[in-house]
């Protein structure tokens, strides 16, 4: 049998097919318009995204026996708002993860409304791109396109809803929203209460595995598919990620390097940090997880290399840095080039070079900004680690994890073992895992990831050269508690 998985992404729509054995037959994307109506603003319109499903899903399936197509799920895009009136139509375009226009309502729900609060009702406080937010931005400034809610979803909830007629979300998605009650998953009365929501407005909640329902009977008419074919509700895109590189159970960590970067550490046990530095969402194996973000990983090195050296040549400029430079830099980077989340969650912070002398060279400078990007992941790892969670590898994947002399840095500035899978499709591929679950192909996520995700190669730190970096990253700790009081003033 066949199973699909759908990574609505924020500039493109990937879909994957996959085989019960886990083989890869075809991958097709899509892409889609961004919009930017007004400076730090980011909208799509998700009538857009379902016509680039719909087209997708058609292209996927061409060549194979599509009776075999047995199931659909997804990963998605987070915390996006999407508002549908009393009849189906979409209000407004949808506002974006990236979005952020709701500083003055992130505010409110932080220091008026309380972080503690925010924490006992939600696990997590605000956050711009969260989608609370969002709704008290809509209910303060567009009052007329607020009153007219009649359901209110994420991003990829549109397209299960758009396929199956099904109003529904799942629990890891739903936990970005901070309408969510993580702990005990389900939504927050307090907070529907303090966004003015009403729970018939908020969709029904599911496991990421658990069938939603199956296509409308004119939708598998369209796209050539059975009627039957059962549609998983998915999960959001860092959690599918996970799924999709095996990161299940107990202290499992996956690190992400991509645009942003993220550490993902799965727990079978529920578990917030007192300063609230990590989110602590719901997983989609049906147990939690932790999650750092960094607004600036792989995007960091892009921009010294684009940007500031003008030059494409990666792998040269890498092929200077050599073992024995490895923790012996004098030069700092904090990599905030997009103002920080975790564990700072300070959107005034900035990119800093510190430490330069008249005999740094461009090598130093560029060392420095690799490690700064793993000092900053090595941040969110150490406040895990005050948790209890003890991690003794991890695995990695992203555009940035494509570069060995990145690997070996991280592998050594967290003295652990890094680890590379054979698929590299991340939320798609988790999104088809979720699918073969629910048609029970596996029995559990767990099982199911134990099976198809395989580790091709490993990265073990080196003795040394991680001693070296334990010294280098005490230092780096203590840059940014130095110099935030003059972010928020040069920002």
């Amino acid at each position: 049998m066949y199973y699909v998985g759908v990574d609505l992404g924020t500039s493109a729509v990937k879909l994957l097919l996959m085989e019960g054995t886990g083989r890869i037959v075809n991958i097709v994307s899509k892409e889609y318009p961004l919009y930017f109506p007004h400076p730090g603003w980011s909208e799509q319109r998700p009538e857009d995204w379902w016509s680039a499903v719909k087209e997708g899903l058609k292209e996927l399936t061409a060549n194979c026996d599509k009776s075999k197509v047995a199931g659909i799920s997804f990963g998605g895009q987070m915390h996006g708002l999407v508002l549908l009136d009393k009849d189906d139509n979409v209000i407004r375009p949808a506002i974006l993860w990236n979005d952020g226009r709701t500083q003055e309502e992130t505010e409110y729900l932080n220091e008026t409304i309380g972080r503690e609060k925010l924490s006992k009702y939600t696990a997590n406080i605000a956050f711009t791109g969260f989608t609370a937010p969002k709704v008290l931005w809509v209910k303060n400034r567009e009052p007329e396109n607020f009153a007219k809610i009649c359901k209110l979803m994420l991003p990829k909830d549109y397209i299960a809803y758009m396929l199956t007629g099904c109003f529904c979300t799942d629990v890891s998605d739903a936990s970005g929203m901070l309408l969510f009650d993580v702990e005990h998953k389900c939504w927050s009365r307090e907070m529907m209460e303090i966004c003015g929501v009403k729970e018939s407005q908020l969709a029904a909640i599911y496991e990421s595995y658990e069938v939603v329902g199956t296509l409308r009977p004119a939708v598998a008419a369209e796209l050539g598919l059975p009627e039957g074919v059962k549609v998983a509700a998915g999960a959001g895109d860092n959690a599918a990620a996970a799924i999709g590189t095996g990161t299940v159970g107990d202290g499992m960590c996956n690190i992400s390097l991509g645009t942003s970067g993220t550490i993902f550490i799965s727990s079978k046990k529920f578990g917030v940090d007192r300063n609230n530095a990590l989110h602590s969402f719901a997983h989609a194996d049906g147990k939690y997880h932790l999650m750092g973000c960094m607004l600036s990983a792989a995007s960091c090195n892009k921009w010294w290399m684009e940007d500031i050296l003008r030059t494409s040549e990666f792998a040269q400029e890498q092929a200077a840095i050599t073992d024995d430079r490895l923790g012996n830099n004098h030069v700092y980077f904090l990599p905030y080039l997009m103002g920080e989340r975790s564990p700072h969650n300070d959107a005034s912070a900035r990119g800093t070079f510190i430490g330069m002398t008249m005999d740094s060279s461009r090598e130093d400078l560029y060392q420095a900004v690799l490690e700064g990007v793993a000092f900053a992941i090595r941040d969110s790892f150490e406040v895990a680690k005050s948790l209890g969670i003890h991690i003794e590898a991890s695995k990695i994947c992203g555009g940035g994890a494509k570069s060995p002399l990145w690997k070996k840095i991280f592998a050594n500035v967290l003295n652990i073992r890094l680890d590379l899978i054979e698929s590299e499709e991340g939320p798609g591929y988790g999104g088809a895992i979720l699918a073969a679950v629910a048609c029970g192909a596996y029995a559990s996520v767990e099982e199911a990831a134990a099976k198809l995700v395989r580790v091709v190669d490993s990265v073990e730190p080196d003795a040394a050269i991680a001693a070296r970096y334990e010294e280098r990253y005490r230092k780096f700790a203590r840059i940014y508690p130095t110099v935030k009081e003059l972010f928020s003033q040069i920002a």
